[in-house]
């Protein structure tokens, strides 16, 4: 049962926060899959696996399949999270992990104009005032790395990961609703079944296209086409890995979006580059600029802001058995 009551949205704030770093610490794992394996591949096993691993689970707690409503949503959060996240990966394999993510900080912005136009969301002030401080941040960022030569990466990488921005923006805005449907092990469960089974169908749908823009662009089909491959055994302690850190990232931020409106939360992705920034220097030696403390700074300002309570607004919340 559903109910709206008041209640501090610091705690979905945190829980939120949480779920970031620990989705930022599945980018670097990803990262590294996909300069392996391909963004296609690292993708397709890592669903596939968390299908596995959440399937007991969903049978034990939730034992039920969703409604119509919810089934749409799932489709629809998924559809567009799926092809998100396999552009954004294609495209972190060309770009430093910093700047990628960095990249995708247009998501947030775009989250929140489709919050107030779908959702009905009231923007208000404030939370538009520390989108726009963390997003000067990420500026502050963008403009130390282009500035630094080899930093800057490929037109490619960038243009992916900002058609995957505008994508993730809808998946943001449509995980609100979904949260307030599903709890979070059916929305992390319903994620891995749909996302595989897109990835899979995907595969003799991109044959077909591949050998038409194989033609025009003078390419091998086999440079285009999307092939499911079996990875090596060395391979599956990082695919385990990333399913697992993914699945668990999914379900705090599900937790987190049901108990606080999107516009509240949204400003949390920027949180990412932080992560980002440490990861990317520490696993791929990608250097972290000066300039990445003082973007940093803004963007966690930004972020406190956005997250403040605003006097005398209420925020819907659900009861936990809901969950």
């Amino acid at each position: 049962m559903m109910s709206t009551r008041a209640s501090s949205p610091l705690v979905p704030f945190a829980v939120a926060c949480v779920g970031v770093a620990i989705f930022s610490g599945m980018d670097a794992i990803m990262k590294g899959l996909s300069i392996t394996l391909g963004a296609y591949n690292a993708l397709l096993w890592r669903t596939l696996t968390g299908v596995v691993l959440m399937a007991p689970l969903f049978a034990w707690k939730v034992g039920r399949l969703p409604d119509r409503s919810t089934m749409m949503l799932h489709l629809g959060r998924t559809l567009a999270g799926g092809i998100s996240v396999l552009l954004f990966f294609w495209g972190l394999v060309r770009v430093p992990l910093a700047q990628g993510i960095a990249l995708s900080f247009i998501a947030p912005l775009i989250a929140l104009g489709l919050a107030a136009l779908f959702l009905r969301e009231r923007i208000g002030r404030r939370a538009i005032l520390g989108s726009l401080i963390a997003f000067a941040g990420v500026m502050v960022i963008l403009a130390g790395q282009s500035g630094a030569s080899g930093e800057g990466g490929t037109m490619e990488g960038a243009v992916a990961i900002l058609v995957a921005a505008v994508l993730y923006a809808v998946n943001l805005v449509i995980g609100r609703r979904q949260s307030l449907a599903a709890g979070p092990i059916e929305v992390a469960f319903a994620f891995n079944l749909i996302g595989g089974t897109l990835f899979l169908l995907l595969a003799p749908l991109s044959e077909g296209f591949a050998r038409l823009a194989a033609q025009s662009l003078e390419l091998e089909v086999s440079a285009l086409a999307l092939r499911p491959e079996i990875p090596d055994m060395m391979h599956w302690p990082a695919i385990l890995l990333a399913s697992i850190v993914g699945t668990s990232a999914i379900m705090l931020l599900s937790w987190a979006y049901a108990r606080a409106e999107a516009q509240q939360l949204v400003a949390v992705e920027y949180t990412a580059f932080i992560w980002a920034a440490m990861l990317g220097w520490w696993v791929f030696s990608e250097r972290v600029l000066p300039t990445t403390a003082l973007g940093a700074a803004m963007i966690v300002a930004g972020c406190l802001w956005a997250a403040r309570q605003q006097p005398g607004r209420p925020h819907p919340n659900i009861e936990p058995e809901a969950v």
